[in-house]
């Protein structure tokens, strides 16, 4: 580990902040401060991610040594190590919030991977920094756990993501009130080791541009095309134009990733949009089970369900232009912002085709097969039919075969499995008649639908199981999952219990529906 080299490329090109320490304040003209991770007392590593640390260089030897736990932990530092917490706002919930900033999470330094890319270290719960407000910077396991799963888990899904290199218990307690309901217990800490090429987010933008500072708001942009857009060329209102175009369009090709496997975000708020397209911070984020377009995994969203799962293209959409409004200062007029937002809408139309071909098995989708989607969608909220279990069905069996009968696994209640048999049948007899007027074999089109449905996803009882073991001293739960996770597509014998549809014991279970902010 002591030969890692280390890039403090973003400290040397941006300004930081002149004071020192972990207090808490307002910080203006600056993007970063420097702070130090507080020491933990057990550091103790409870899983990593192969394929991350193979592509970061950590070999067996360094991993199984205690001071990767103790580095990953923020109990050490290596030689060059300067780590800082990021200044940057946000639209919480449709509402400015002024700055925000990273409240508990450190970066270690970037390192060149084995790919030749940047990769950004993220300490996430390793102590307060001047962005903690009234917090204490810490993470619980039970919220680790579900940012380290669901990393790899959506990486191997194929959707843009951030990912976790580590997950390592800290031996300390952290107080919180995971209800909100006045009654706060001590939970096990941990600490997160989060990997990205860059976690700048749309309100790091935001926040320059709300203070009236266009000069931080131009040095940021120029610096992120700079360093993590260099294909972009042409003069610099160009570049600004085609960069703008480029977020919007991987944008648009994460939430199509989101929608095609029912993964919900949960708090899709500015602060939380990559402005690389990259899924990040999995707070109370979820999976459809049973079909439902309004479901949202946030108790904090029960009531608006801004997130709701059908919601996310317009709220990502929304944010878009949050960005746009920010960045317009860069700009003489608003014709190219307004292109980046019709790339966004045709990227997405565009996807969204892509989507329902693949999981329809059609070599092109229609409009009228647009139409198919989602009278099929329909009626799985109808017949409250588990989404994936439906689809992965709809893939593995010939058209001409299937009936009712063959979705049985797919059902939670009875009595609407039986008063949607009719519609199920007429709607299978509109798909046998589609396919029929489809080019493609029947090998060729399983193959693509095996690779648009997925088999295995990351549900949140599953995950709150492997959290419980973990919090009794097991941590087998997370490695087993991790294991599953990383072959989504593929059929795994002997682990068909990690496909079936949300137990009963799950439906109103705290942590296997839905979940608040508080980690």
């Amino acid at each position: 580990m002591t030969n890692l080299r280390l890039d403090d490329t973003f400290l040397r090109a941006l300004p930081g902040d002149p004071d020192r320490g972990n207090a808490v304040r307002e910080v203006r003209g600056a993007l970063w401060s420097e702070v130090m991770p507080t020491p933990v007392l057990a550091p103790k590593l409870v899983a990593y991610s192969r394929e991350m640390a193979a592509m970061l260089g950590f070999d067996d030897e360094a991993i199984a040594s205690p001071g990767f736990a103790e580095l990953f932990a923020g109990n050490r530092l290596l030689e060059g190590m300067r780590p800082y917490a990021t200044n940057y706002g946000g639209h919480q919930f449709g509402q400015w919030a002024g700055q925000l900033g990273d409240g508990r999470a450190i970066t270690l330094g970037t390192i060149a991977g084995r790919d030749r890319q940047p990769w950004e270290l993220q300490l996430k719960g390793a102590g307060k920094t001047p962005y903690s407000r009234h917090a204490d910077g810490r993470a619980v396991l039970r919220s680790s756990v579900r940012e380290f799963l669901c990393s790899e888990a959506m990486h191997h899904l194929g959707i843009p993501t951030t990912r976790a290199l580590s997950l390592v218990t800290t031996g300390d307690d952290v107080l919180r009130d995971m209800f909100y309901d006045g009654h706060p217990q001590l939970e096990p800490g941990a600490v997160v080791c989060r990997v990205a090429p860059s976690f700048l987010r749309f309100g790091h933008f935001e926040l320059p541009a709300a203070r009236g500072d266009i000069d931080l708001l131009r040095r940021l942009a120029d610096f992120c095309i700079d360093r993590h857009f260099p294909h972009l060329q042409g003069s610099r209102e160009q570049r600004y134009g085609e960069w703008f175009a480029e977020i919007c369009r991987r944008s648009a090709l994460m939430v199509a990733g989101w929608m095609r496997t029912g993964f919900v975000h949960g708090v899709l708020n500015t602060d939380n949009m990559s402005i690389l397209g990259l899924t990040i911070d999995y707070g109370p984020y979820g999976w459809v089970d049973d079909y439902d377009p309004d479901f949202t995994p946030n108790t904090t969203d029960a009531q608006g369900r801004r997130y709701r799962y059908s919601w996310q293209p317009r709220v990502v959409y929304w944010n878009l232009v949050q960005l746009a409004r920010a960045l317009s200062p860069l700009f003489a007029d608003a014709a190219p912002l307004q292109a980046g937002l019709d790339a966004f809408a045709a990227t997405h139309d565009e996807a969204e085709r892509a989507t329902i071909a693949g999981k329809l098995g059609l070599a092109e989708c229609r409009d009228s097969d647009l139409q198919l989607m989602i009278d099929l969608q329909a009626w799985m909220h109808a017949a409250e039919a588990d989404m994936t279990i439906m689809f992965r069905t709809l893939s593995d069996h010939d058209a001409a075969a299937l009936t009712v009968e063959t979705f049985a696994d797919a059902f939670y209640d009875d009595a609407k499995r039986i008063a949607s048999t009719d519609a199920l049948d007429a709607w299978l007899q509109r798909y046998r008649q589609r396919l029929a007027d489809d080019p493609l074999d029947a090998t060729v089109r399983r193959e693509r639908m095996r690779a648009a449905n997925p088999k295995y996803i990351l549900r949140n009882w599953l995950t709150q199981r492997a959290i419980e073991q973990a919090q009794a001293g097991d941590p087998s739960g997370i490695h087993t999952l991790l294991e599953v996770m990383r072959r989504p597509y593929d059929d795994q014998p002997g682990r068909e219990e990690f496909a079936g549809k949300r137990p009963e014991w799950a439906r109103h279970r705290a942590g296997c529906s839905m979940l608040s902010c508080s980690s």
